[in-house]
C-alpha cells in the first residue's frame, strides 16, 4: 500500500510538473492578438529615416512596414478591428521588451545577427547598411584611422559598438570610445564638441544630418565597417506568427508597394524639415527584393 501511494504521489507531481510548465508557455502572438484585439509596435525615437517622432508622432520607413503588415494581419486572425498600441524602445530595452513579450513587433533599425537571434526571431530583411562617421567638414577626419587620440561617439546596445571596439583592438587604437542612450543624444556630443565624431549605421547618420540644425556643417565620411541587414524583431519560437509577417513583407516586395515606401522616405522630401535623403537602394537590398532572405549578418559584424 505504501508503495503504492509513493508511485501515485510521484506520478501526481509530474503530472502537476507538466501542467505548470504548459501554463507557462507564452500564448502564440496571432492568438494573443485575436483575442484581445491588440498588437502592440515599438518604435524609435530619432531613427530617421527608419522610426522616429515627427510633432510627437511616431514615423518613418519601419513604421509603415509594421503598419501594413498589420492591415494584413486583421484578416489572418478575422479582426479587421485590430488597435494598434504603440511604444517607445531604446537600443537597450528592445531585445528584453520583445523576449517578454511586451512588443510583437519592434518597428526600428535593429541589425539582424546570429547573437541576437539567441534571444529573439527576425523577419525578412529589409535594409542593408555599414558603420561610418559623422564629423563636421571642418575636422579634417576622414576615417577611422584620423580618430587616433581623439573621441567617438556611438549608441550604447548596437552592434556599432561592439564592431568599433574591435577595431580599436585589432589596430591599437587609443580612442576614447563615448555611448550614448539614442542616436540624437550620440550627435549631440559631436554637435558640442565633446566628441570629435559619432559613428553609427550610415544610413542612420545621412538621417541626422538632414535634421541637424546646420546640415551644410556635416559629413558622412569613412568606408563602411561592415555590411549588416536590418529586420524586424519578433518573439522566437513563434513560427506561425513569423510565417504571417514574412509573407505580408514579400508580398509588399512582390506588389511594388515596398519599392514605393522607399522611394517616399528615401528619395523624396521627409518630415520635419522635407529633405530628401537621396540614398539609391543598395545592391544588397536589390538582390532580397528576390531572395527573400533573413540571412544574419556575417559573424565578423557581430
Amino acid at each position: 500500500m505504501f508503495r503504492w501511494t509513493r508511485a501515485a504521489a510521484a506520478a501526481t507531481m509530474l503530472c502537476a510538473s507538466a501542467l505548470a510548465a504548459h501554463a507557462q508557455q507564452p500564448q502564440p502572438t496571432l492568438a494573443k492578438i485575436a483575442q484581445t484585439g491588440t498588437i502592440n509596435l515599438s518604435y524609435r525615437e530619432s531613427s530617421v529615416p527608419f522610426s522616429y517622432l515627427s510633432d510627437a508622432k511616431p514615423v518613418g520607413f519601419s513604421v509603415e512596414i509594421c503598419d501594413r503588415i498589420v492591415d494584413t494581419l486583421k484578416a489572418k486572425v478575422n479582426r479587421p478591428d485590430l488597435k494598434i498600441e504603440r511604444m517607445a524602445v531604446t537600443s537597450q530595452n528592445r531585445i528584453p521588451l520583445v523576449v517578454n513579450g511586451t512588443v510583437d513587433l519592434e518597428c526600428g533599425s535593429t541589425t539582424n545577427n546570429s547573437a541576437r537571434r539567441e534571444q529573439v526571431e527576425f523577419a525578412v530583411n529589409y535594409f542593408y547598411t555599414g558603420t561610418r562617421l559623422m564629423v563636421k567638414k571642418t575636422s579634417n577626419i576622414n576615417s577611422l584611422a584620423d580618430l587616433k587620440g581623439k573621441k567617438l561617439a556611438t549608441t550604447t546596445g548596437t552592434t556599432n559598438l561592439q564592431v568599433l571596439r574591435k577595431y580599436m583592438k585589432d589596430h591599437n587604437q587609443d580612442t576614447e570610445l563615448l555611448t550614448s542612450k539614442d542616436h540624437a543624444d550620440g550627435a549631440l556630443l559631436a554637435e558640442l564638441g565633446r566628441a570629435d565624431a559619432y559613428a553609427m549605421d550610415d544610413i542612420l547618420l545621412y538621417g541626422l544630418v538632414a535634421n541637424a540644425k546646420n546640415p551644410a556643417e556635416w559629413a558622412v565620411v569613412g568606408e563602411p565597417l561592415q555590411v549588416e541587414p536590418y529586420a524586424i524583431m519578433l518573439r522566437k519560437n513563434d513560427p506561425e506568427f513569423k510565417k504571417a509577417v514574412d509573407d505580408a513583407l514579400i508580398a509588399m516586395m512582390k506588389s511594388g508597394e515596398f519599392q514605393k515606401l522607399y522611394a517616399k522616405w528615401f528619395q523624396q522630401p521627409i518630415p520635419p524639415r522635407n529633405i530628401a535623403l537621396n540614398v539609391p537602394m543598395s545592391a544588397e537590398l536589390k538582390q532580397n527584393l528576390k531572395d527573400f532572405s533573413d540571412r544574419p549578418a556575417a559573424p565578423a559584424a557581430q
